[in-house]
């Protein structure tokens, strides 16, 4: 089997030197992705990296036993922001064909948290605008359907646009139609033409997991009716950095979003963030409404997050820099647990293999030498390995039988559920680690 060190080695070469890297519209591209060197929101070039974990694998890019001898690509993984406007966002993006291929495995159903918190947005989002039946709503990387589902049991007509072929085969099954495209100017034209206008375009993560966000918006612009809402759900900055959730910086997550900078970003094309709900979906979440200018009064929700950014100086660099620190600190602590317990001789292992969690095990070093398994609920990732760390993966039920002495739970933002539905492994005796905001023994 390949050493770390050699599969770095490669995947060097592959994402950044052998694979032509040149000039492209002022980034350096290569085959799997390019340096992004402007702000994805208003384009300058004034840009600070405050934080860098090295070369990760695609977080998502679970392997097959077969594919452990081959070469893994790693990435550049590091943090920027831009001191014009205090947008976050990675400095090397990985080419969505890469990301989004077909063993692509997301499934946003597997837990009744994200089921509830889904189907609960959809009717929300009907209930606030009144939107009547039969009124067409697109979502936006849709994967598996759930959200749209909510939307047609409200009377809308649904469509949902999502590159991954895996989750948009489980769309069709649950009867949401979809597109297999990722979500372009062009395609939106296109979709716009045979469906019709949009009165709800959505998007729930799918904001933050776009380079061209010009784009995205030119295509919402095409496909959004007069009077049409677009509502995007992303994860806050704030929390992150407040919450120590670094390990939700990943490849898919291109941006880390603040309400001021989005605000003058939407402008840019005559729209406004008029309202924002924060919800607490993957640790802390800002659903966004935004419309064409002059449609919706801004509310004072999105002015007090305004003023409570521009106080606390969320996005400054003094403010990320010390940010940077406190991760360094927090992978120290982690890591020391972990070898402790294994110098006394306790067996740890990982509960979900969600992407977040794989950031974790790549930038802490944590590999089956001192976490033997993983186990996931979906099914699309039992039986194949972590990428980078190579941990193979299992069921829950396997935590059960073997029954180790602590299990460290990577999917922390559905902890309370998972603690509930393992609650016999807790009752045998076994102990659960929770690993933000500081690890925590339950």
């Amino acid at each position: 089997m390949l050493s770390k060190a050699n599969i770095a080695k490669i995947s060097l070469s592959n994402a950044v030197d052998g694979c032509k890297s040149r000039p492209y519209n002022g980034y350096t591209m290569s085959a799997l992705g390019f340096f992004r060197e402007d702000c994805r929101l208003c384009h300058s070039t004034n840009l600070e990296t405050f934080l860098d974990f090295g070369m990760h694998p695609h977080s998502d890019g679970f392997l097959r036993e077969e594919q452990l001898q081959k070469p893994e690509p790693f990435f550049p993984l590091a943090c920027a922001v831009c001191k014009d406007c205090g947008q976050v966002q990675l400095t090397y993006t990985v080419s969505p064909e890469h990301l989004y291929n077909e063993d692509y495995v997301y499934d946003g159903s597997v837990t009744k948290t994200g089921q509830d918190h889904f189907l609960g947005m959809a009717k929300s989002i009907v209930e606030k605008f009144a939107v009547p039946k039969d009124s067409l709503v697109i979502d936006i990387g849709s994967n598996v359907g759930l959200l749209l589902s909510g939307f047609k049991e409200c009377g809308a007509k649904v469509l949902g646009i999502d590159p991954a072929i895996e989750p948009t085969k489980r769309a069709k099954e649950r009867g949401i139609d979809s597109v297999v495209e990722c979500f372009t100017a062009e395609v939106a034209k296109k979709v716009a033409a045979e469906h019709g206008k949009a009165k709800v375009i959505t998007g729930t993560n799918v904001f933050a997991h776009v380079d061209d966000l010009d784009d995205l918006m030119q295509g919402a612009d095409a496909l959004l009716d007069t009077d049409g809402v677009l509502v995007f759900e992303s994860p806050y900055l704030k929390d992150l950095v407040e919450h120590m959730e670094y390990d939700t910086i990943y490849h898919q997550h291109v941006s880390y979003l603040a309400i001021s900078p989005l605000v003058k970003f939407f402008a840019r094309f005559d729209m406004e963030l008029f309202d924002v709900e924060r919800t607490t979906i993957h640790g802390g979440s800002i659903r966004m409404f935004i419309a064409r200018k002059g449609t919706h009064p801004i509310t004072d929700t999105v002015k007090n997050l305004i003023a409570d950014e521009e106080k606390t100086g969320l996005w400054t660099p003094e403010k990320l820099r010390t940010f940077a620190k406190n991760v360094e600190t927090h992978r120290r602590e982690l890591i020391t647990m972990l070898q402790t317990l294994h110098d006394e001789g306790k067996t740890v292992v990982g509960i979900g293999a969600p992407a977040k969690g794989m950031t974790l095990l790549s930038y802490c070093g944590i590999h089956a030498s001192l976490m033997p398994f993983l186990t996931e609920k979906s099914d699309w990732k039992q039986g194949k390995f972590a990428p980078g760390v190579h941990i193979p993966i299992t069921s829950d039920d396997h935590l059960l039988k073997v029954q180790p002495d602590y299990a460290l739970i990577l999917s922390w933002n559905f902890a309370p559920e998972i603690m509930k539905n393992l609650d016999a492994y807790k009752q045998a005796g076994g102990t659960f680690i929770i690993p933000v905001p500081s690890p925590t023994l339950v």
